[in-house]
Order: C-alpha cells, then structure tokens, then sequence
C-alpha cells in the first residue's frame, strides 16, 4: 500500500488587508470583569501624574492602549489633570519613540507601529508561549485538525501561534502570518466586540474586499453577521478568505474587562469539517479557551508564613 501524500495549500503570508487597523454571550461575572477594568484605568490615569518620568510616560500610553480612540491633547490633559504643556511634551516623547503616531486632523493621538509591534512580540514570545502551544497541541489531537490562537494587530488578524494537523490535506499557515478581518472566524469575533464607532472607523477606509464568492462585502450583510455572533457566542468562516476552508472561533475569556484580546479557532478543509457539523467542535474548542484563559490569571497570593515554609 502506498503511503497517504501530504498536501500541503500554501497560504500568502504577510499582510493581505490593507485596512488600517459583542464578545460572546454576558457571562455572570461581567460585573466583575467591567469593575476591574475600571479599576486598572484609574490606576493608569493616576501614575500618569506619578514621579517617575519613565514610568509617567508608560502609564500615559496604557492609558491611551486601553480607550478607543484617537485621543486629543485637551482630553488627555482633562483626564489626568496635567496641565497641557506637560501632556504635550509628553506625547512628543512617546510620538519621537514611535510608541505614538498622529491621527485624524493631526491633532488626535493613537497606538504608534513600535508600540503594536511590542505588543505583538510579547504575544508571540511571552513566558506563556510554552504553555498555550501545549493546550493547542492536545486541541488539536482531540479534533484531528490545525487550530490557532490569534489576536488583532493593526486591523488584521495575526496568528499568534499555530499547531497543524496530521491530515493529508491542510491549509498551511505559520504563526505572524496576517489575515483579514471581514472574511475570517476570528476577525469577526473581534469586530462583534467593537463599538460600532470603532468597527466603521476600522472598515471604513476600504472596501470590503472580495476574496471568495462567500466573502460578506455588503455591510448589512455583516452587521447581520456580527449580530448573530454575539448571540451564539461563535463565528464561523464559511469560505470567505480561502475557497474549501471553514473555520470555527470562539473568543478566549479575559481576564479584566469585557473584551477579548485572544481568540481561539478551528481550520479544516470543508469536505472533513462542512458549515452543518462545525458546531461539533464548539465543546471542545470552549474547553480549550477557558485552560488558556487559567494560564493568563495571577497566581493566588500566598501569605508570609507558606512563603517561609517552603523557603525552609
């Protein structure tokens, strides 16, 4: 007998949108999540105003990371109650850092490229690194097909890592690759999440490109879509990005606030995984995102007397 051939479908890497840049169902502890958030915020606003000048700057630019945006000079001023010639040259500072870059009228300030750059690095090679791969490897053992995490970097979808199936017949994608984010799982997710503000600024600076004959262009088409996300939870990919492949994605839960920053997902060729029998996967696939989501929490804090015990 003839060993089975491998087929590899090669995917074009790099950016392939040039776009610039609802979860889930509530949970119960939204509550929760939205205080911490709010917590974590305040913390930011007031180190703005603390006494280390490297540490002013970091605390400036969580802040701004951390809002939709872009932000003007006055409302950054009146947010943390520094009079305007300091926020100024602060700004300049982060701005000739790259971690800043102007928006809009030129007046308005958002994340710079050095800044997603970092944080797509940390992603990517984070002390957790290890860890994940580890849960996307038993995923993908269990399901017998190649999943990802991902997060979104400058209006894309960037792979964050990737472990593929054995199967003769795969999509090959490697982690830092790009994907749009109107026509994949895990970008939709993304978008179901956003104001609708911030999603018609991301969308709208081009066309929804056509990739596919399933591609949503229609924006009706894809606020229906994004509706219907944040209902079931999920989004589905049926052949919008690449002709044969369908995707499953669910969002991995946050550890602060409402929104996630990581999604989980699912790629197989249609005729091992069609549109009717994704929902299979969901269990499997919420399982998973809920162990990736335990290795992001803080260990409990442990009091003085274990920490000297086990130092015996």
């Amino acid at each position: 007998m003839r060993a089975a051939t491998v087929t590899e479908v090669p995917v074009a890497q790099g950016p392939v949108s040039k776009r610039p840049h609802k979860p889930g169902k509530p949970t119960k502890s939204a509550g929760p999540a939205r205080a911490a958030a709010s917590k974590a915020a305040r913390r930011a606003v007031a180190e703005v105003r603390g006494e280390t000048p490297a540490l002013r700057l970091l605390a400036l630019l969580e802040h701004i990371a951390a809002r939709e945006g872009p932000h003007s000079l006055q409302a950054l001023a009146d947010a943390t109650a520094l009079p305007k010639a300091t926020m100024h040259r602060m700004l300049q500072q982060l701005e000739g850092a790259g971690l800043l870059q102007r928006e809009g009228d030129g007046r308005q300030y958002g994340a710079g490229a050095r800044a997603r750059r970092l944080a797509e690095s940390l992603l990517m090679n984070s002390g957790l690194h290890g860890a994940r791969h580890q849960v996307l490897r038993a995923l993908v053992d269990e399901l017998g097909e190649s999943c990802n995490l991902t997060t979104l970097a400058g209006g894309e979808v960037l792979y964050v890592d990737r472990v593929e199936t054995a199967a003769p017949l795969r999509f090959y994608l490697q982690p830092g690759s790009r994907v749009p984010v109107h026509c994949s799982a895990s970008g939709k997710l993304f978008l179901a999440q956003m104001p609708k503000s911030e999603r018609r600024r991301l969308l709208g600076a081009t066309p929804l490109q056509a990739f596919t004959p399933a591609t949503l262009t229609k924006p009706a088409a894809l606020e229906a879509e994004l509706a219907r996300i944040v209902r079931e939870g999920h989004a589905l990919d049926r052949e919008e990005f690449l002709p044969g492949l369908v995707c499953v994605a669910v969002p991995v839960p946050p550890a602060t606030g409402t929104r996630a920053a990581l999604c989980l997902a699912v790629q197989a060729p249609a005729m091992r995984m069609p549109v009717q029998r994704a929902a299979q996967v969901l269990p499997a696939l919420r399982r998973a995102a809920q162990a990736l989501a335990a290795l992001d929490r803080p260990a409990p804090a442990r009091s003085n007397t274990a920490a000297r015990r086990s130092a015996r």
